[in-house]
């Protein structure tokens, strides 16, 4: 599969989770260096952006809009996970800077095994071995429900459908 970055193609490791299929277990790291799996928040919905890094205009953007939208919802129903190559002390400062604090934000520091298993790794260009961007949704099961990979790094997914997903009423 390929993406781009700044319309240059960048190629990565697979593809997202299918339709209708159980996504694959994690092993991410929280803001307070715990291993945090996939299982640790079962029986949610969950919506995973999954961004290069915090550090970059429209990856702060995407953290920001997600956590604006789950805080007007004032929603218990799900949780919205942000990956990010981000160390976790980086994502802290950037959540406390920022304000975002309805989202959990999940690092892949010291292993590609997350990015390799949900088909985003960046294989090659000035990104490769970060995740590319993209957005999974996943049922309380863990299956997934809808799934966006952002064709062009530099540019946001498309909120409203990630949203629509995400959110049920």
């Amino acid at each position: 599969m390929e993406v781009a970055f700044k319309k240059s193609p960048v190629h990565i490791s697979g593809s997202l989770p299918r339709l209708g299929t159980q996504a694959p277990d994690f092993v991410l790291i929280d803001k307070n260096l715990k291993k945090c799996s996939l299982k640790d928040y079962s029986g949610k919905r969950k919506l995973i952006s999954i961004v290069p890094s915090l550090d970059t205009p429209v990856c702060s953007l995407s953290a920001k809009e997600f956590n604006r939208a789950i805080k007007e919802k004032n929603s218990q129903e799900g949780i919205i996970l942000n990956i990010s190559a981000d160390l976790p002390f980086a994502q802290s400062r950037f959540c406390h800077a920022e304000e975002v604090d309805n989202i959990i934000c999940l690092s892949t520091m010291g292993s590609k095994d997350f990015a390799k298993a949900y088909g985003v790794l960046m294989l090659d260009g000035p990104l490769a071995n970060l995740c590319t961007r993209a957005i999974i949704v996943l049922d309380e099961k863990d299956t997934a429900i809808y799934t966006e990979l952002v064709p062009e790094i530099t540019k946001e997914p498309n909120y409203t459908e990630a949203l629509k997903h995400f959110f049920t009423e």
